[in-house]
């Protein structure tokens, strides 16, 4: 009897998805290296059976190179093999490397069946496959599949119940490649065909000088157009139905309500010129709904499409490759670039996944550079709303400070702590088109995930914000932080209120800063300093969590003294 069905496999040869296909469980599958860095669980029902399925780290062999590896190797050895069956997803446009872990598994005695994985693809790159004889040599089923589509997964389930250990001696390394080399001359054959546009491309985006045009291009492109979709939103849809339906509708309400009285205070918040004013009334059933929903959410919607696209396209690899040599220099490698963009998103997941990094030194590194100096997308909302009448010059300013900080921090961070970054090796996926029905899935429950974890924060930071103002117990912050908040960063003292909620919610603290009345300059400032300030309360625990109390202390005081070099700097030498 299966007790349990164990995925395992190369990175990138689309385990993610066949996973999905079985199980029913619709997971985050990407195109990058580290989306199951943490084995994930599901089930699959065989006959009257409801059979566990365990998709396993990414790995190239038995014999462990990578923490991801031996979580791998350490998982296949939970239960007797009489008990299991082993799914060994291939990549079939690179069956030569794919098979050292194929005969591996054999040898070893797991009851193992192929999965012949992006069989599509295979063909349009001329590479042949003849599928029954590998089965014969390899003694195991082997089944092609495409996975994004559905081909092929049918007859996999069907024929799990085959697997069985294969009769084959060990061998030695040599005599293994040797073994493949000629399994490769009976099963593949090749036709020569001309560089595609894609595949021209693929080349292309990887080369030193195209390929950091390319991504100057791509990177450009990204943010236009998440702000392009973000203003769209906002414009046709969010502020039309606060400003037409909710409005309206709340002020009606207030008739009945004491405008001065603590439960007015608590929902609606303070009238503007008698009026509800969604971003300075500060009110649970005002502000809290409209800064999320009304001006964060658009942009999380559009950050997480491009980034979706990106990822599921196989473009970010490739930057990866391009920054690897940059982040290097920042104690890190090219595998950074992905909670870094993540980051962008939400800090949160930005840090939980440094975990597909190597060392603790790299994951200290990463994680106080992203809750420092990249932005979550609600904060980018609130600085591009506030800040862009301004002009661009203003939030490019922005960015371009976010940017250098990351720089500097992390050099300095670098040669100061002791240890030193692995040997960078990714896995390049071709150049694919998503099928948009798992584009639409993955933005789903990336855009779900999002607000049942930020509106609970957002309602409960306002109702706690109001309370706070209500009673004047912000006095005595104000007091303490007064000298530093006017003398060094030139911020009034309505400032220092808005930068202490930034440790609740980032977005409702720039919310805050609206009617304060700030210059451009002022502005900027304050902006920025939100931004490589305490990270949000929800990003602060996370970062406890993954560091522990003593990196945890370590990344805070290095957050602080960034606060101020950058603010004094800002204030009296960049901006005078």
């Amino acid at each position: 009897m299966i007790r349990k069905i164990y995925l395992i496999g190369n990175p990138n040869v689309g385990k993610s998805v066949v996973f999905s296909r079985l199980t029913g469980v619709h997971v985050i599958s990407s195109n990058y290296p580290g989306t199951t860095i943490e084995f994930i669980k599901g089930y699959l029902t065989l006959g009257n059976e409801r059979i566990e399925v365990v998709d396993l780290p990414g790995t190239y062999s038995l014999e462990p190179a990578s923490s991801a590896e031996k979580v791998a190797l350490s998982l296949l050895s939970e239960y007797p093999k009489d008990e299991i069956a082993v799914v060994n997803i291939i990549d079939s446009t690179n069956l030569e490397r794919n098979l050292l872990l194929t005969l591996q598994l054999i040898e070893e005695g797991f009851p193992t069946i192929a999965c012949l994985n992006m069989c599509d693809d295979a063909v349009h790159r001329g590479v042949n496959l003849d599928f029954k004889k590998l089965e014969d040599i390899l003694h195991i089923p082997v089944i092609p599949t495409c996975a994004v589509t559905g081909v092929g997964i049918r007859l996999l389930i069907e024929r799990i119940k085959e697997a069985a250990p294969a009769s084959r001696h060990k061998l030695s390394h040599e005599e293994r490649w040797k073994e493949i080399g000629l399994i490769i001359e009976e099963v593949q054959r090749l036709e020569h065909r001309h560089h595609r546009l894609r595949e021209i491309l693929e080349d292309a985006s990887v080369r030193p000088l195209t390929g950091l045009v390319m991504a100057a291009g791509v990177i450009y492109s990204s943010f236009k157009i998440v702000r392009f979709i973000g203003e769209f939103i906002i414009n046709k849809i969010t502020d039309p139905f606060f400003y037409g339906t909710v409005q309206p509708l709340l002020e009606r309400l207030t008739l009945y309500w004491q405008e001065k009285s603590f439960l007015f205070h608590l929902l609606i918040g303070d009238l503007v010129n008698g009026k509800i004013d969604f971003k300075q009334s500060l009110g649970v059933l005002t502000t809290a709904p409209y800064i999320e929903f009304g001006m964060v959410l658009p942009y999380v919607i559009s950050f997480y499409f491009v980034l979706s696209i990106l990822e599921d396209i196989g473009y970010l690899p490739r930057l990866a490759i391009l920054l690897d040599n940059v982040l290097h220099h920042l104690g890190l490698h090219g595998y950074a670039i992905i909670p870094v963009l993540l980051g962008f998103g939400c800090n949160v997941p930005g840090i939980l996944s440094t975990r597909v990094l190597e060392s603790k030194r790299e994951r200290f590194i990463a994680s106080t550079i992203i809750s420092i100096g990249v932005p979550c997308v609600p904060l980018q909302a609130m600085i591009v709303g506030l800040l862009g009448a301004f002009g661009g010059f203003y939030v490019g300013g922005v960015y371009l400070t976010l940017f250098l900080i990351i720089l500097v921090l992390g050099t300095i961070l670098n040669r100061a702590l002791p240890g030193y970054s692995p040997e960078f090796l990714l896995e390049i996926p071709p150049y694919r088109f998503p099928p948009l029905d798992i584009l639409a899935r993955k933005l789903y429950f990336r855009v779900k995930g999002f607000v049942f974890e930020a509106v609970p924060i957002v309602l409960a930071g306002v109702l706690v914000i109001n309370i706070l103002l209500y009673f004047k117990l912000f006095d005595a912050v104000t007091a303490v932080f007064a000298p530093v908040v006017q003398g060094l960063f030139g911020l009034p003292k309505g400032a220092i209120v808005a930068l202490a909620i930034g440790f609740l919610r980032k977005d409702v603290a720039v919310g805050m800063l609206a009617p304060l009345g700030l210059s451009a300059k002022q502005l900027f400032i304050a902006a920025t300093l939100l931004a490589v300030s305490f990270p949000c309360v929800a990003t602060f625990i996370i970062l406890w969590k993954e560091l522990g109390l003593k990196d945890l202390v370590k990344s805070v005081l290095i957050m602080i003294t960034v606060t101020i070099i950058v603010g004094t700097a800002l204030n009296f030498v960049i901006l005078r």
